[in-house]
């Protein structure tokens, strides 16, 4: 998509203009229909057969998709420069799971980040498992010495970056260019800051994974996962996903859809005010460590100021000392903040987290629990006064 001039449209400009072509979203509608459907009618049984010829050209049926779910793929797949196109998937975990029974079979390697998403691992030492599939979790600041664990049977190397919980960013250029000189696939999962601030397969990526339930939707009221892909590896993950039957509704596409316009607006919110909050707890006593890419204590911070263009509202912090007693008379006195699973929407949330459990090729070793905050779009002066209530509380409590 190019302006008059013939230069590409910056990122901002993509998010509005992307997937609203003439003949999806009608004469003058500013935003496309939401078109239900299952079953599509034929004027003959020619006509059926035809279309059963090339069921992607168009209306088949209706888990093949509408207008209203093309359009979506369409926007997320011009955000990612390179790709060929986009699936929808009800989940970010039903998203993650088609792109490993894609690529991966029995006998094969995967190479999973440490740092994975808890559903992502669960994936890989149940389904894969019982598979005949093997993962092997790597060090999340490995970088290019990630060449030396790639075997003949390794066929997948699985990013998420940043971290889930941890938050620490990996060097996404020097583990794909190990991967490509090996002739081995990448996946990312890029839900932390989608492609407006980090095109991944700008940076060497072949497929990139996010859950649209976080800041695509950005509602807290729609399950959605998306993948993108470059050529070459579209068409088998379109394959496995029409074989497991995995489709969204037009209505929840729709509702995803509106969401992506405002993403820059928001996501410029969610950085301003999770900044503010971050660099607030990283000044008080009771805070060990601030766990947000965007400060210099960040494991790979140098890697977010190289290679991405802002920061998203979802970061941790750890506790001076202190239990899961006091860390929990923290978060359970807050006003602002909800107690919730996911993040992405426009309130304040606070998770206890406990990653320690989950680390197989690392440790994580801690002064104290460990909280993830997502920042949302309120005044963060007023984040900051609840937080401060809730540093008291736990001192009170840790003594």
């Amino acid at each position: 998509m190019r302006d008059d001039d013939g230069k590409r449209l910056k990122p901002g400009t993509r998010l509005v203009t992307a997937g609203r072509h003439e003949s999806v979203a009608g004469r003058g509608i500013v935003n496309p229909p939401v078109w239900r459907a299952s079953t599509i009618l034929y004027d003959s049984v020619a006509e059926l057969r035809a279309a059963g010829r090339k069921p992607d050209d168009g209306l088949f049926y209706g888990r093949r998709g509408t207008p209203t779910q093309w359009s979506l793929a369409d926007a997320l797949t011009v955000l990612e420069p390179g790709a060929e196109g986009t699936l929808l998937f009800p989940s970010g975990v039903a998203a993650i799971s088609a792109v490993l029974l894609s690529l991966l079979s029995p006998g094969d390697e995967l190479l999973m980040v440490d740092s994975a998403y808890e559903p992502t691992r669960s994936i890989c030492d149940g389904m894969l498992r019982r598979f005949g599939v093997t993962t092997r979790y790597y060090d999340p600041m490995i970088g290019g010495d990630i060449a030396a664990m790639i075997g003949e049977k390794t066929r997948l190397i699985f990013l998420e970056s940043p971290g889930s919980l941890t938050f620490e960013v990996q060097d996404v250029p020097a583990i794909c260019a190990a991967a490509k000189a090996r002739g081995v696939t990448t996946a990312i999962d890029n839900a932390w800051a989608t492609p407006l601030l980090f095109p991944a397969l700008s940076h060497g990526v072949d497929i990139s994974i996010l859950a649209c339930t976080k800041y695509i939707v950005g509602h807290s009221d729609v399950m959605m996962g998306s993948v993108t892909a470059t050529p070459g590896h579209y068409a088998a993950l379109r394959r496995t996903a029409m074989a497991l039957g995995q489709c969204v509704s037009p209505d929840d596409a729709y509702l995803a859809a509106r969401g992506l316009r405002t993403l820059g607006l928001r996501l410029r919110q969610h950085e301003e005010g999770g900044l503010a909050v971050a660099r607030w707890l990283a000044e008080q006593p009771q805070v060990a460590r601030v766990l947000h890419p965007a400060l210099p204590g960040c494991p790979g911070h140098d890697l977010w100021k190289r290679d991405f263009s802002g920061a998203s509202g979802l970061f941790g912090i750890v506790l001076n000392g202190g239990d899961d007693a006091a860390r929990t008379a923290l978060i359970d006195g807050l006003d602002l903040f909800g107690i919730g699973f996911s993040w992405g929407g426009y309130e304040s949330l606070a998770l206890p987290v406990d990653p320690a459990g989950l680390r197989t090729a690392t440790t994580w070793a801690a002064e104290g629990p460990a909280i993830r905050f997502h920042i949302g779009i309120e005044d963060p002066d007023d984040l900051i006064a609840d937080l401060s209530r809730g540093l008291a509380r736990f001192e009170s409590a840790r003594r």
